[in-house]
């Protein structure tokens, strides 16, 4: 997974999280908010009833109480008045809240209870209640409530009726206070009496808003969840433009374009930092290449006259002198050995210029099997001489080159069969990648060349045999010069080798720009 898109899925986790918090939130503040305005509202309806209720009708629960039933033209006025609340009624007579509250915490907690409860259900009253399924409260909130400072308890209610078998959830506020009653039917008058008064509400629309909130949130999450994932895949790639620029430029820049800098963007951020680290990095790494490739070059052109100074000599003394048959033996091995270092001063002399891309190429439209058989034929009496058959196969390929480099790669690669000890070596080309690059090969049956040494054949000075190579003049340079050659056409050599079967070097470039053959035909 690339840096972007992990960026990108850590960003929309961090504002999926987000949203999904202010989600939460935003349902909680309503919800509460909502619950708050239900029980503003119960709360409101009991003040009215608790000012009022001496001129309030509710139907009483308790058959034996249906003398005292107002007519029922007043319970239709009750409704008139309350008409989004049901109300309930039980009037505790005798009974003070100091009173229950001392009972409560004595020992006989149970037994006030159960007379408690006794006396509610004697006493009840309802508007909009059934009477075959009351407000109950069980033992623990009963005792909350008359321990409350407030004598106020709000409670989430299930409540049933003789109609609807599954129960309905309400918001019920439950008050115990005193409450004005009518003392007589006859005489007037009122007492205050404590009593237990159950106000509700059904939570049917608040569930209903909370849905429909929960539905537009939920929509409104998707939505953002999209567009915080797009808009973080957009700034990711935006923030890591430059970074793909520093990278894209580092990649071009090589052994031989080490004087290229990559882009410093002006972000005033990380990214600026690394590349001035890379540039400064590159510069120092030019200056130690660009001194040893001095180092190198120097070094050569001062070795290159005392070497022929040297061979001339050992020349002049075996032309114009007589010496004996051991100090003839010397001179022909001093000779030996300053030809054997010629070559290697001007092996290391085009690896300097390689190096420093003072390599001039001059490229001209090369036919690929006409160009190998001339190296074939070059090279058939060294073949010859070793009993080696040379054989050139393959389609014919134009391309462009340097025609005397390539032909020092390709003799160079032939050479090292040679030298292996190969039979039968076999100088192939072909056109590859549809025609847009041509691979020259040197396949042999030599002995091969183990799988772990074959990349390090191109190093400096490597030899796969010191002995044999240093015996037949090998100093170990030839693959370098043969790949320093090849990337400077811009194409790659490679080796494949199989221990005991023999090795296959291939060469492959592009074919560059071509002249049109057409137009010189008349």
């Amino acid at each position: 997974m690339t840096l972007r898109w992990r960026l990108t899925l850590f960003y929309t986790a961090l504002l999926a999280a987000l949203l999904l918090a202010v989600g939460i939130t935003t349902l909680y503040l309503m919800r509460t908010s909502l619950v708050n305005t239900l029980d503003n509202s119960l709360l409101q309806d009991y003040s009215r009833f608790s000012t009022t209720s001496t001129s309030i009708a509710l139907n009483p629960c308790d058959p034996e109480s249906i003398q005292s039933t107002a007519p029922y033209d007043a319970t239709l006025t009750a409704r008139y008045q309350f008409p989004n609340s049901n109300l309930q009624v039980e009037p505790l007579e005798f009974y003070t809240r100091q009173g229950l509250i001392d009972e409560l915490s004595s020992v006989n907690r149970d037994a006030t209870l159960a007379t408690l409860k006794r006396v509610q259900d004697f006493s009840r009253r309802s508007l909009g209640f059934d009477c075959a399924y009351p407000v109950r409260l069980s033992d623990a909130q009963l005792s909350e409530l008359v321990r409350s400072s407030t004598g106020r308890l709000y409670l989430n209610y299930p409540l049933r009726d003789s109609f609807n078998t599954q129960p309905v959830m309400v918001r019920l506020l439950v008050m115990l206070a005193p409450l004005r009653q009518a003392s007589s039917p006859l005489l007037g008058g009122e007492d205050s009496v404590l009593s237990i008064v159950y106000v509700s509400s059904r939570l049917d629309d608040l569930e209903t808003t909370l849905s429909e909130l929960s539905r537009v949130i939920l929509l409104l999450f998707l939505a953002g969840l999209l567009t915080a994932g797009t808009g973080a895949f957009l700034l990711a790639g935006q923030a890591l433009r430059p970074l793909r620029q520093v990278q894209r430029a580092a990649e071009k820049i090589g052994g031989q374009t080490l004087a290229q800098r990559v882009p410093e963007p002006a972000t005033g951020d990380e990214v600026q930092s690394l590349a001035q680290a890379l540039n400064g990095m590159l510069g120092r790494l030019e200056a130690s290449f660009e001194a040893q490739r001095r180092f190198t070059s120097d070094a050569s052109h001062e070795l290159r006259t005392p070497v022929t100074a040297i061979s001339g000599h050992a020349s002049y003394l075996l032309r114009r002198t007589s010496p004996t048959g051991q100090q003839q033996e010397s001179l022909k091995i001093i000779q030996s050995e300053s030809e054997r270092l010629t070559n290697l001063i001007a092996s290391l002399l085009q690896l300097a210029r390689s190096d420093s891309g003072a390599l001039v190429m001059q490229k001209a439209p090369i036919l690929s099997t006409l160009f190998l058989s001339e190296i074939a034929r070059e090279l058939g009496p060294l073949a010859q001489a070793q009993q080696t058959v040379i054989a050139v196969r393959g389609q014919e390929v134009a391309f462009e080159g340097d025609p005397d480099r390539l032909k020092q790669v390709i003799i160079n690669l032939v050479s090292n069969a040679l030298k292996a000890g190969a039979k039968n070596v076999t100088l192939q080309s072909q056109a590859v990648l549809d025609g847009q690059e041509v691979r020259l090969s040197v396949r042999d049956d030599g002995p091969g060349i183990p799988a772990d040494q074959l990349e390090r054949l191109f190093d400096r000075f490597y030899r796969l045999e010191d002995s044999r190579s240093r015996d037949q003049g090998g100093a170990g340079l030839g693959l370098s010069i043969a790949r320093g050659i090849v990337d400077a056409h811009a194409g790659r050599i490679w080796l494949e080798s199989t221990v005991g079967e023999g090795t296959a070097a291939h060469v492959q470039l592009p074919v560059g720009n071509l002249p049109d053959l057409d137009d010189d035909v008349p």
